[in-house]
């Protein structure tokens, strides 16, 4: 279901050799995409901790600011594909954000949150739009965003578009890992692997 707010690698041989070439296709809406690798700072408050692509809220705390997420430098404009995949390790809360779109500059803050309820059960947190389900514990979740900057963001799970939200223009931010909402708790520990970045 699409929720809307209103309004290769390849091997060449070479003099005996094999060389590998990098995959750098897109995995959702292919055609002139760019790899890139934007820097980012590791963010830990509360009781969250990061080490690598493993993050844990180790509190039950339901109040406060309890984080362990990356955060990606500021783009501004164009458009921009996000892809990683998160495994819930462990879970005694629920309703924790993995993926984040955030607006920056004059009008900072949350503009798209992705995030999970215990029994897997994923959803857009402004709004509450079922984005897809079997996000339980143990199984991996491919997540692609992709973002145009003044048009919209579209959202992948598995591969498959879930969920389309407006976009005004302006600077953002990717930011992942895990992060307690509003009305969310801890503990939880998710793993995120396969990190990759496209624009254009």
């Amino acid at each position: 279901m699409i929720g809307k707010r209103p309004l290769l690698a390849g091997a060449v041989a070479t003099c005996g050799l094999i060389l590998v070439a990098p995959n750098a296709a897109a995995e959702v809406e292919p055609g002139g995409w760019t790899s890139h690798s934007p820097s980012f700072n590791v963010q830990e408050r509360g009781c969250g901790q990061v080490d690598d692509l493993t993050f844990r809220l180790t509190c039950s705390t339901a109040s406060g600011d309890q984080r362990a997420e990356r955060r990606y430098v500021t783009y501004n404009g164009g458009t921009q594909q996000f892809e990683g995949y998160f495994k819930i390790t462990s879970m005694g809360g629920t309703r924790i954000s993995l993926k984040q779109t955030f607006r920056d500059g004059s009008s900072a803050g949350p503009y798209f949150m992705l995030a999970v309820e215990r029994g897997g059960r994923l959803y857009a947190v402004h709004g509450g739009t079922t984005v897809a389900s079997g996000a339980t514990v143990g199984t991996q979740v491919r997540v692609n965003t992709v973002h145009q900057v003044g048009t919209s963001h579209r959202t992948y799970i598995n591969g498959s578009r879930k969920h389309t939200y407006d976009s005004p223009g302006g600077s953002y931010y990717d930011k992942f890992g895990a992060y307690r909402t509003s009305s969310g708790n801890g503990p939880v520990t998710v793993q995120w692997s396969g990190i990759k970045f496209w624009r254009k």
